[in-house]
């Protein structure tokens, strides 16, 4: 997996532990890019350790059904991530960062570095290995399923899309892309991140947005009633 000007082939090429951002509602996947605005202190200081470091963050969202009373470390965190690279960055004038995250693989969260010098947090994690040789490219995708329910929800919604960009678009982009896109909340963002490849990504995206569909086909109905 290349992404930026670095090449990640094996888990030598990543760091043990990594800095979190814990962002709700976050999507990012392998070879995909999620645009950022930090503006916390301690992710400002988080942005500047790892920019001077191996610029490696790492994406997760906070745990879907955490019990607030509980502390144990890492409860708090779903235990799935994405180590994003810093591809690039600008600052504001207003102490802000906007940055862009390229995607390098998923990881799975063993435990919680503490460490009172630091702000932020750092997790040990394990990577997913599939995901830095890049060899699922979505061949056995429906993509004529994929586009039609897409088509739907347009629909539904009143929204247009610059089709021929989709079209040009390999199904793997396709899916990852739609998946970082999609209005979904934090439990459905979850399940397309932890899909086990893009064929079950992209069914996961399909009977997500069939159910988001039926429902506000229920809902208008009631309505009219």
């Amino acid at each position: 997996m290349k992404v930026g000007n670095t090449e990640y082939d094996a888990a030598s090429d990543l760091p043990g532990e990594v800095p979190v951002f814990p962002l709700s509602g976050a999507l990012l996947l392998p070879g995909a890019q999620l645009p950022l605005n930090i503006f916390e202190p301690r992710y400002i200081s988080m942005f500047d350790d790892c920019l001077a470091g191996s610029r490696l963050i790492g994406v997760i969202q906070p745990s879907l059904e955490h019990d607030q009373s509980e502390e144990r470390p890492v409860r708090d965190l779903c235990t799935v991530g994405c180590l994003g690279r810093i591809l690039g960055y600008g600052e504001t004038g207003d102490g802000r960062y906007v940055l862009t995250l390229g995607g390098v693989c998923r990881f799975r969260v063993t435990k919680e570095v503490l460490d009172p010098e630091r702000a932020y947090r750092v997790c040990s994690i394990e990577p997913e290995m599939a995901d830095l040789a890049r060899t699922d490219m979505g061949e056995e995708v429906d993509r004529d399923e994929l586009l039609r329910s897409f088509r739907a929800y347009l629909d539904a919604n009143d929204l247009e899309v610059d089709w021929k960009s989709v079209e040009k678009a390999s199904n793997a982009t396709l899916v990852n892309s739609l998946s970082m896109m999609s209005p979904y909340g934090p439990a459905e963002k979850q399940a397309l991140l932890e899909a086990r490849d893009i064929k079950a990504r992209a069914d996961t995206l399909i009977a997500i947005t069939e159910m988001v569909l039926a429902q506000n086909d229920e809902d208008t109905s009631w309505r009219l009633q």
